[in-house]
């Protein structure tokens, strides 16, 4: 029995039971390594605002009532210089009160200007408007609030230093890093789904040639299955097998053993019964007519009986043999002709005319067995024998069913079979007359060789009445 179609392959199911846990180990080691890297670069971009604040703090200068901011143009244009990177920084004294810079920097959240010390940095994130377009965009800011010293006699006075940084250059470093990251992990999961590919390859080798082993074999071949460097396992199913066509191989011998003795047995006593019934009819004085009839009884029963065994035999052998064995190549039409011409003389004994048609095809070259298709020849022959009766006239030929199959034919011009028994002439034991000539098995023989064969056999029903049997064959390509 085949595999259903969608049933999966051992080696894909491994493969994905190893992958899949790789996979889910990549997305998370991904995702775990993205947050870090993320973390990372927050921080030593958290530790460059802080510093530049500090550097900016700095610069500034107390003078009387007024704040000495001593920026270099240099290293303005230095935070400024990147437009997809640029610094944004602004000075307010006191705070809240702009003195210089960028005015749009966001304020410090309320929360965190409570805490607030001089000299001790704020970050926190805020949003203001961005160049190309204006929109607003997520910053991270650092607020540094610096004492600065006043006048002899006046308290400090407070400014507030604040820088700000498009977060999505932060967004861009962690991508860019993970990227680098990721990608010889990709190439390195590539190489390690081909490596694992190809050991599950290797190790399924021993199973690919137990399959082959199994798959190749006749079915009359029961010897054992062998198998050199295997794993334990495969070889305890390989002993599992061979148990099984031991127990198999047993049980075909018991029965060829039986068909044999009773081949012997059943063929025998019949046989000797007929002769001495037909001996009794002969006999001299003449047997009386009321025995004459019961002993004519006798014969036809015997007959009847003689005829079942051997149609039971031959279904049994043809069981027993399984497959089909010894195969040779035949000319159909010269193989037929000869078979056809050895029932002549039975056919005159039935009152039959048995010819051969002269529409008929040359050259049809078959593998068959000849013993079985002989079998299957003359199951048919037989039917048409008995069956279209005294008078009548059965005709055989053959010709190109189509490119590829050859089909022998035999055609008689007797009752034919009533439509009423046409579906079930070919299950065994069904008969379609209730005479005592058959036993319900020939067609059943017939049917169960040609498919043997790979061929067929289908019957057909002629206007002018009879019945046509044919049975064909796929033919032999040319040598």
């Amino acid at each position: 029995m085949s595999p259903p179609h969608n049933a999966p392959r051992l080696s894909r199911l491994l493969l994905w039971w190893v992958l899949l846990p790789q996979l889910v180990l990549w997305v998370a080691g991904g995702a775990a390594a993205y947050f870090l890297t993320a973390r990372y670069v927050n921080a030593i971009l958290d530790q460059d605002l802080l510093r530049a604040s500090r550097s900016l703090a700095r610069q500034l200068k107390p003078i009387g009532n007024g704040l000495l901011i001593d920026f270099p143009r240099a290293a303005q244009a230095i935070l400024e210089a990147d437009p997809d990177d640029r610094h944004y920084y602004m000075v307010s004294l006191p705070p809240g009160h702009f003195v210089l810079g960028n005015q749009q920097l966001p304020p410090v959240p309320a929360a965190l200007a409570q805490t607030a010390r001089p000299a001790s940095p704020l970050l926190y994130d805020g949003h203001m408007p961005l160049p190309p377009d204006g929109a607003l965009r997520p910053v991270r800011v650092v607020a540094l609030y610096v004492a600065l010293d006043g006048e002899p006699g006046e308290p400090p006075a407070l400014a507030l230093v604040q820088i700000a940084r498009a977060a999505v250059v932060r967004e861009r470093l962690a991508r860019s890093i993970l990227f680098d990251m990721l990608l010889p992990l990709s190439a390195l999961m590539v190489g390690l789904s081909a490596l694992v590919w190809m050991g599950i390859q290797r190790g399924l080798r021993p199973l690919t040639r137990l399959t082959e082993q199994v798959a190749g074999r006749a079915p009359t071949d029961l010897a054992p299955l062998h198998l050199q460097a295997a794993p334990q396992e495969l070889h305890a199913l390989a002993h599992a097998v061979n148990t099984l066509l031991a127990e198999v191989q047993r049980h075909v011998q018991t029965e060829q053993r039986f068909l044999a003795d009773a081949a012997h047995q059943l063929r025998t006593p019949l046989a000797g019964l007929k002769s001495q019934v037909e001996l009794a009819l002969q006999s001299a004085p003449p047997v009386p007519a009321q025995h004459r009839e019961r002993l004519q009884r006798v014969l036809a029963s015997a007959t009847r009986a003689s005829h079942l065994v051997n149609q039971l035999l031959a279904m049994a052998r043809l069981g027993a043999r399984g497959g089909l064995p010894n195969r040779e190549r035949l000319e159909l039409t010269t193989w037929a002709q000869d078979v056809v011409a050895r029932w002549v003389p039975r056919a005159m004994r039935h009152g039959v005319d048995l010819g051969w048609t002269e529409e008929t095809c040359p050259a049809l070259p078959v593998q068959a067995n000849p013993l079985l298709l002989e079998e299957a020849l003359a199951n048919v022959l037989d039917n048409a024998l008995r069956y279209a009766g005294s008078g009548h006239e059965v005709t055989v030929g053959t010709r190109l069913r189509d490119a590829s199959t050859a089909e022998l034919w035999v055609r008689d011009n007797g009752p034919g079979i009533a439509p009423a028994h046409r579906a079930h002439v070919f299950d065994r034991f069904y008969r379609a007359t209730h005479d005592d000539q058959g036993c319900g098995l020939g067609l059943a023989i017939v049917h169960d060789i040609m498919q043997r064969h790979g061929g067929g056999v289908s019957l057909h029903h002629p206007d002018g009445g009879g019945l046509e049997v044919r049975l064909y064959l796929p033919l032999t390509p040319a040598a």
